[in-house]
């Protein structure tokens, strides 16, 4: 007897947030995981992700029958050649936020996944010309005072914060020029960049100055493990923006800038002061300037679409 879906357990929208929210918690609270692994350059770390991952994701690419794409994306140079740019905006970004982590700067790092949609915003509107809202202009306009806020009177430039929203900001602009699924994209992403990440380890093993069974064992799990912390929320986040609308993802992706944050001031007691307090809320307005339009526009949207089907 065939089980029953999921979607006829539960309201397709219901299982969507759900899936929605543990996708966004996994990344959110990922930086436990990352603190586990401090022993290890960020750059190892990142090539054993890359490795691990790619091991993983090919017996998905089975499993759920994605095989034939995946074979279709390989034969393709113009495919390959647009995975390559994202794989380059992927790996830069995982391994400035591991870094960043290890190194006592998860605050940054929050406030990086906060402005990342209105950098989004603001990169459509300069390379897809796409208008921006009075709202998102607002919001953008809010959001760099907030950056220039935080360089003159904290005296320091947010780098980390920047790269990292501008990294995965580039990374979904560009992956707008492919139609290509997160699985099967992720998974040709982790080939094109597994070659010389498994060089880079094998030259660490030979060097003598690789983590991998050296250390300990648990330091071999953990290593292993990055590749389930890779895909696991990708493919949470994938079934949620199947079933859920924009808004409602739009809402969801604070909650990891918002675990983060909570864990660098809370329980990693990174420093935090009046200025760097300052600078979030003219970011947190931004994002609620943000919000309310991004609301307002597709109720307009809605109506509008059901307006024209009555006619």
């Amino acid at each position: 007897m065939k089980a029953p879906s999921p979607d006829k357990i539960i309201p397709r929208s219901i299982s969507g947030a759900i899936f929605g929210v543990a996708a966004f918690l996994i990344w959110g609270i990922s930086p436990l995981y990352w603190k586990t692994l401090t022993a290890v350059p960020a750059l190892e770390i990142v090539s054993h992700r890359v490795v691990w991952s790619f091991l993983l994701l090919i017996p998905l690419i089975l499993i759920r029958k994605r095989w034939k794409e995946f074979l279709l994306v390989l034969k393709n140079w113009r495919s390959i050649g647009i995975l390559a740019a994202t794989s380059l905006f992927v790996s830069c970004n995982w391994l400035v936020y591991i870094w960043a982590i290890n190194n006592g700067f998860l605050l940054q790092a929050s406030l990086g996944y906060y402005i990342n949609p209105l950098v989004n915003v603001l990169l459509g509107t300069l390379f897809l010309k796409e208008r921006l809202r009075s709202f998102q202009g607002l919001a953008v306009l809010l959001a760099g005072t907030g950056v220039l806020y935080l360089t003159v009177f904290y005296g320091q430039f947010p780098w980390i914060a920047c790269i990292l929203a501008f990294t995965f900001g580039l990374y979904g602009l560009v992956r707008k020029v492919i139609a290509v699924g997160s699985l099967v994209g992720l998974t040709m992403e982790t080939l094109l960049l597994a070659l010389p990440a498994l060089g880079y380890l094998i030259y660490l093993g030979m060097n003598g100055s690789a983590a991998f069974s050296v250390v300990s064992l648990q330091i071999d799990l953990l290593l292993v493990g990055t590749s389930v912390v890779t895909a696991l929320p990708l493919l949470l986040f994938a079934m949620s923006a199947r079933r859920v609308r924009l808004t409602t993802l739009g809402f969801l992706q604070y909650i990891a800038p918002s675990c983060m944050f909570v864990m660098a001031v809370f329980i990693y007691l990174e420093p935090f002061t009046s200025e760097q307090l300052i600078s979030f809320i003219l970011i947190w307005t931004a994002l609620a300037v943000y919000s309310m339009d991004s609301v307002i526009y597709y109720r307009k949207s809605g109506t509008a679409e059901i307006a024209s089907q009555a006619d």
